[in-house]
């Protein structure tokens, strides 16, 4: 078994992450997700998706990139 970093979980089905030439380890892709996943500049929400992103900042849509005033992401449809 292995220790979720972000929880402390020791879980029999724990996974490994690895990025950037680092292994993480999980118990869930809830802590996954906490730890790895960009937040949005404005609104802070966490980033599952693609998003969008512009000068080294991330954005969760095109809205909260032109609340920040970046105008020129649009979202994908």
């Amino acid at each position: 078994m292995a220790r979720c970093e972000v929880c402390g979980n020791d879980y029999e089905m724990s996974f490994e992450v690895h990025a950037a030439g680092a292994v993480h380890t999980f118990d869930s892709i809830e802590c996954a997700a906490q730890r790895m996943a960009p937040m949005c500049e404005n609104c802070g929400c966490r980033i599952l998706g693609h998003g969008l992103q512009a000068d080294g900042q991330f954005f969760c849509c095109a809205h909260c990139a032109r609340r920040k005033g970046v105008r020129e992401l649009a979202d994908h449809a």
